[in-house]
C-alpha cells in the first residue's frame, strides 16, 4: 500500500475449506482461524509475516476432536466447535471457539501452543461465543476478560445474546461474574438482534460494542460487577432493510468510532455533549 490508490498483492497464503474467518496481527505474527484439510471446522494458526512475501506457519492448536485425519472424533455436531478468532496479550491467546465457548492458550513456545483453561456455556445458553477480549488493565484489582456471544446460529429460540464479564485472575479457573444486556423484554427475537462485537482496542473502561439491531452501545465497566450503558447510536434503517445490522466497531487515535453496518456501509462517529451535559455518539 505504498501507493494507496494502487494496492498491490504481494502473495496469497491458502488454507483449506472456506478459508480464514478472522485474525489479529501484532506487527509480525498473525493469529488466525483457518480451515485446514483433515480438520472439522476452523482451528488456531500462528503465521510469521516477517517476510510478507513468504508467510510461514509457526504453530497450530485445535480442540481435541477436530483432527479427524488423525483419528479424532468430535463429540459435537458438525462444525459447532470451531475457532472464531484469537486475540493476543503477552504470551497468551484468548480464543473464541463458537459453540465450544472460549479457551486460553499459552504461546510462550509459539510452535506448541498449550491449553491453559476454557469455558463452554452453550448449552445451556443459546448463542455461540464470538470474541474473548482481555482487559489490558486491572479492574478493582482483578484481571477481567470481556466475552461477546454472537446473536446467530442459535441452538433454540430464545432471547438475544449479551456481553459477559469473566474473572481470569486465576486463569486456570475463569469465573463469569457479570453481564450486560440492552434493555429489552427478554422475549425470543430473530437472529441479528443482540450482541456481536466489542471494539478490540481497549483504551478506557468505556467499551464501544456493535449490537446488531440495536446499533452502537457504549458500555462502562469501571464497576465491573455493574456494567452500564453511557451512550448509544442507532443508525437509520438502510433502504430495503427492516432494521439496522451493526456488525463491527473500531476506534482511531483521535477517538473517532467507525461503525460498520452489514446492509449499508460505515458511519463515522464522535462523542459530543448534549444539552444535559452528557456525552453521546453522533455521526459526523
Amino acid at each position: 500500500m505504498s501507493n494507496p490508490s494502487w494496492p498491490r498483492e504481494i502473495t496469497l497464503w491458502k488454507s483449506g475449506g472456506t478459508g480464514v474467518h478472522r485474525f489479529t496481527f501484532d506487527g509480525r505474527y498473525a493469529y488466525g482461524s483457518p480451515e485446514m484439510d483433515g480438520y472439522v471446522g476452523n482451528i488456531v494458526m500462528i503465521l510469521d509475516l516477517a517476510d510478507p512475501s513468504r508467510p510461514q506457519e509457526v504453530g497450530r492448536w485445535w480442540m481435541p476432536g477436530q483432527w479427524t485425519a488423525g483419528g479424532e472424533t468430535p463429540t459435537w455436531s458438525g462444525r459447532q466447535h470451531r475457532c472464531h478468532h484469537p486475540i493476543r496479550e503477552g504470551n497468551r491467546l484468548y480464543v473464541s471457539y463458537w459453540h465450544g465457548g472460549f479457551v486460553i492458550l499459552d504461546i510462550e513456545d509459539m510452535a506448541k501452543p498449550r491449553f491453559v483453561s476454557g469455558l463452554d456455556w452453550s448449552p445451556p445458553f443459546l448463542t455461540p461465543t464470538h470474541t474473548a477480549l482481555p482487559v489490558p488493565f486491572p479492574l478493582h484489582g482483578r484481571k477481567v476478560m470481556l466475552v461477546a456471544d454472537e446473536d446467530v446460529a442459535k441452538l433454540a429460540q430464545g432471547p438475544p445474546s449479551f456481553l459477559w464479564l469473566v474473572d481470569i485472575s486465576d486463569e486456570k479457573k475463569p469465573v463469569p461474574f457479570a453481564s450486560f444486556q440492552v434493555d429489552t423484554d427478554g422475549q425470543p427475537q430473530p437472529e441479528f438482534t443482540g450482541c456481536h462485537q466489542p471494539c478490540e482496542k481497549i483504551t478506557s473502561t468505556e467499551i464501544p460494542v456493535a449490537w446488531f439491531a440495536h446499533g452502537l452501545r457504549i458500555v462502562d465497566i469501571a464497576n465491573p460487577h455493574a456494567p452500564r450503558e453511557v451512550g448509544h447510536f442507532l443508525p437509520p434503517v438502510p433502504e430495503g432493510s427492516s432494521r439496522v445490522c451493526s456488525n463491527d466497531v473500531c476506534v482511531d487515535e483521535r477517538g473517532l468510532m467507525y461503525l460498520v453496518d452489514r446492509g449499508r456501509g460505515v458511519h463515522i462517529l464522535e462523542r459530543v455533549r448534549d444539552d444535559g451535559g452528557r456525552e453521546a455518539p453522533d455521526a459526523r
